[in-house]
């Protein structure tokens, strides 16, 4: 018998853990997956990016809808286990793409960050790893725009067509994702005393990408970004003494985090330089857009995503939104689509809902996720009618919506989607289509199939977000 999803968040976190599986085995000083993929930059360009999933203690949050679980610790990793893992997965990508890329020292670093003028990368996405990628949310890939009256294709002046890349080793990575299944910030996840380590390995990326939780959207944020804005800890001038009791203005955030460390395995002399190399506040300044936060929106439908246990309100998003945009770091939004609790017509509105609300908040992507099984917990929900996984219609539907706002990069989630659509006869086309999207931003023609419109399973100008 199928119990009744509770309506108190500590009961609804003992019916989640109830419905698990096992973890997977993982080494604390090791990523559990690293990849290269390309994706739209804000400047229009085709970027290479580095993700690396990150091996760590997980999430205090139970949500709903999550199986990141799978591939976290129980515990806290060491002190050190963090960097080195960036130091291993920069190595093993390294070696894959040749001596185009030098890594695997403390200050693994693009060997093309002197070539960053030349024309875009146009390889496609190289999968590079160490393990079988098990995440809802996987790195975000690129996104189109919406259908004008009667289907017509539309296209947006500001963002010109491009070539899709085509499958090759492409440029060497650019920017840089450190995913690690739930929150960057989160101090029992990645330790605070890695964060010089970890900035000196990631600084010399173009863009460096973190994903948190709101409620940790604070002080340990500035402490990162005025980390990862130091070009030289052996020429950087003393830290700024100027009192900075508003957080938003913080300029000096990593002196006190480092103040307060203790010394032990020997990082204490490591603090003392990172000290001693921190920015002021002018300089913190001119290098903060380095640093991109992808939050977990879900849904803008309150009630649905209170019931998704991920224990935040719309308001809460907002202020943490705020915060980035007033500190000069960049927001990534995650968007479900077809999230539990609603029917596919009515979560293709939501989805258009979450879109508008993420943008109103200051995103500058978005990535549109369909909700997948996988957790238990959905698996139960629907033995009891209420999930059911999302049409590829409905994201369809949903990246026209969003591409066609013009307000800021729409990525449709493009990993293992076969399992969302119901036509093998249509789907490689489908699946280019928003693969082509997402690279240029760009309305597509929806793709026609006569075996689609004869089972009404079909193309995506069938519904309408608005």
């Amino acid at each position: 018998m199928i119990g009744v999803y509770p309506e108190q968040p500590p009961e609804r976190d003992r019916w989640i853990l109830a419905r698990r599986g096992a973890r997977n085995h993982l080494d604390p000083f090791k990523p559990h997956a690293f990849l290269v993929e390309e994706e739209r930059a804000e400047s229009g360009e085709i970027v290479s990016v580095a993700t690396v999933f990150l091996t760590n203690r997980e999430c205090p949050w139970r949500c709903l809808m999550c199986d990141l679980w799978k591939n976290t610790l129980s515990e806290t990793v060491p002190v050190g286990a963090i960097p080195a893992q960036i130091d291993f997965a920069l190595a093993e990508l390294a070696k894959q793409r040749g001596a185009s890329f030098q890594s695997g020292g403390p200050r693994g670093l693009p060997a093309s960050r002197l070539e960053r003028t030349r024309p875009p990368a146009t390889g496609a996405q190289v999968g590079m790893a160490a393990a079988t990628l098990n995440r809802k949310k996987r790195p975000p890939s690129p996104g189109p725009s919406p259908p004008g009256k009667g289907g017509a294709r539309r296209s947006l002046p500001d963002l010109p067509r491009i070539a899709v890349p085509s499958p090759s080793l492409g440029s060497p990575p650019r920017q840089i994702k450190l995913y690690n299944s739930g929150s960057f910030f989160d101090r029992r996840a990645i330790p605070p005393e890695d964060y010089p380590a970890i900035a000196d390995r990631v600084r010399e990326f173009e863009r460096v990408i973190v994903e948190c939780h709101p409620a940790l959207v604070g002080k340990s944020v500035l402490t990162f970004r005025d980390l990862l804005g130091v070009k030289d800890v052996n020429q950087a001038g003393p830290p700024n003494s100027q009192p900075n009791p508003d957080p938003s203005q913080e300029g000096n955030a990593a002196a006190a985090l480092v103040d307060s460390l203790p010394s032990s395995r020997g990082v204490g002399r490591r603090f003392a330089v990172a000290r001693a190399a921190l920015i002021s506040t002018d300089r913190a300044a001119s290098h903060c857009q380095k640093l991109e936060v992808a939050m977990g929106l879900e849904t803008a439908h309150p009630e649905v995503l209170e019931k998704l246990n991920k224990r935040m309100t719309l308001e809460q998003f907002r202020r943490a939104a705020e915060f980035l945009r007033d500190s000069g770091i960049s927001l990534r939004v995650f968007v479900l689509v077809r999230p539990p609790f609603l029917g596919e017509h009515e979560a293709i509105y939501w989805t258009g809902r979450s879109l508008d609300f993420a943008f109103d908040c200051g995103a500058t992507a978005v990535s549109l996720i369909p909700t997948r099984f996988g957790n238990g917990a959905l698996e139960a929900l629907a033995g009891r009618g209420e999930f059911s996984p999302s049409q590829l219609s409905s994201l369809e539907a949903a990246l026209d919506y969003g591409i066609g706002l013009k307000r800021g990069r729409v990525f449709a989630d493009l990993w293992d989607l076969e399992q969302f659509s119901a036509c093998s006869a249509c789907f490689g086309r489908r699946r280019e289509r928003l693969r082509g999207m997402n690279f240029e931003q760009l309305f597509r023609p929806v793709v026609d199939c006569e075996i689609c419109r004869r089972h009404k399973s079909g193309p995506a100008k069938s519904v309408t977000v608005r």
